[in-house]
């Protein structure tokens, strides 16, 4: 299975303090809008996502038809045909992506440790 660019998406208390920490790593603004307190980091094929007062904890985030650049793959699975195979294999699926439809659409799951992974389309 195909998932797509990988990011870790962190909740941080203070969006400021933690984009000049990240960029004292050597990461560097790829995308995002810091006045509505979120960014999406760069450091060569890493992507850290900062998200302040958007969600509770952290999330892995794949993003199918995406590379590392955010560039749209000419072949990705759907998060569709993602969350069919998912489903059949007995995985719980939250908030699931509407199977009748094409084009952008997220679902989440949550690992046997409470991790949350959230499959994002956007193309």
């Amino acid at each position: 299975m195909k998932l797509g660019a990988f990011s870790v998406s962190l909740s941080v208390k203070d969006i400021h303090l933690s984009k000049a920490f990240y960029e004292k790593l050597g990461f560097v603004v790829f995308a995002g809008d810091l006045e509505k307190n979120y960014l999406i980091m760069k450091n060569e094929d890493t992507l850290i996502g900062l998200f302040q007062g958007m969600f509770e904890s952290n999330i892995l985030t794949f993003n199918p038809g995406w590379d590392q650049n955010a560039n749209n793959l000419e072949s990705y699975e759907d998060v569709r045909q993602i969350q069919k195979h998912l489903k059949k294999e007995g995985v719980s699926i939250e908030n699931e992506a509407d199977e009748a439809t094409t084009g952008p659409a997220s679902f989440a799951i949550v690992d046997p440790d409470g991790n949350v992974i959230l499959i994002d389309q956007h193309v």
